[in-house]
């Protein structure tokens, strides 16, 4: 089985920190962006991570679904963070639901304009 649509198999489910700060986008199978087979494993080293400098956690909780909807490690460092859950996932409330596909579309027009280093 795979993914079967353009949104969840092309468009963020979230974004993950690696161990040198730098972040990479993932689908709604934790798989990278254009991934579609969900019984392939995806180490992290086939993600494509990029150095954006520090994210601010105020950033990071803006772009978060909720409270959530952020992970942190042991030293309460973020490292996910999922811009949608179940309950706000804009194709899970029809093709017109221009609140949710707005709120989404934001967030990645904030991500949009990290600058990398």
């Amino acid at each position: 089985m795979s993914l079967n649509n353009f949104f969840r198999i092309n468009l963020p489910y979230g974004i993950k920190r690696n161990e040198k700060g730098e972040w990479a986008a993932f689908n709604r199978e934790y798989k990278p962006l254009g991934e579609n087979d969900y019984m392939k494993h995806v180490p992290d080293e086939d993600f494509i991570f990029t150095n954006y400098g520090e994210l601010s956690d105020r950033f990071l909780m803006e772009i978060a679904d909720s409270p959530t909807a952020i992970q942190m490690d042991d030293d309460n460092v973020i490292t996910k963070v999922f811009l949608y859950d179940d309950s706000t996932n804009p194709i899970n409330h029809g093709e017109y639901d221009s609140e949710l596909w707005n709120k989404y579309f934001e967030k990645l027009r904030w991500l949009s304009n990290a600058k990398s280093k």
